[in-house]
């Protein structure tokens, strides 16, 4: 059961959004979009070198208008990049345009998954945890506000961690189902 043609994954950097996003496109028959990639195929030059030449407000732009291109495709699983929930219109796009899933990870996870990550640049440097934590607190208040549901991270490989996902956007949209017939069928009486 698919909650809607299409399912928008946001959460931070190290959530699993990828990996995850993957296997919840071909649980449901949909294909998968990663937002990253797109920029990276647009570009032809990795994300790395997109924030080295144009800064992030450069990469920025790039982003909303391929998040905006993206997000009106039907029948997509597209992982979004962790600071594309700054943008407002972002935002607009995704609400307005799919069912939004915030996996959560937390501060321990992120640095236990992304120790030996040297690709993402608002990362590098000295100090991991406090740039995490910076972004966490700019950004999770966006996430919460934008989740039809948020899936917490849990310690787990990406097969559990997939299992998991499904069943709870299943229940979830299950329930919502439910809720929805009964007003329809007490509108009716």
């Amino acid at each position: 059961m698919n909650p809607s043609c299409n399912l928008f994954i946001v959460g931070s950097t190290g959530a699993g959004k990828t990996s995850i996003g993957r296997r919840l496109a071909a649980h449901y028959g949909l294909c998968f979009v990663d937002l990253d990639q797109e920029i990276e195929q647009h570009c032809g030059v990795s994300v790395t070198t997109v924030f080295e030449i144009e800064g992030e407000a450069g990469f920025r732009q790039r982003e909303s208008a391929l998040l905006d291109e993206c997000s009106r495709r039907q029948g997509v699983v597209l992982a979004t990049g962790a600071g594309a929930v700054l943008d407002p219109r972002n935002r607009q796009c995704l609400t307005e345009r799919g069912y939004v899933i915030w996996l959560q990870a937390s501060i321990e996870q992120q640095l236990e998954r992304l120790a030996h990550d040297t690709r993402r640049p608002l990362l590098a440097g000295e100090d991991r945890r406090a740039k995490l934590e910076a972004m966490a607190q700019a950004r999770a208040p966006l996430y919460r506000e934008l989740a039809d549901l948020a899936i917490p991270g849990e310690h787990e490989g990406v097969s559990t961690a997939s299992t998991r996902s499904i069943a709870l956007i299943d229940q979830h949209w299950q329930r919502q189902h439910v809720a929805a017939s009964e007003l329809t069928h007490d509108h009716r009486d």
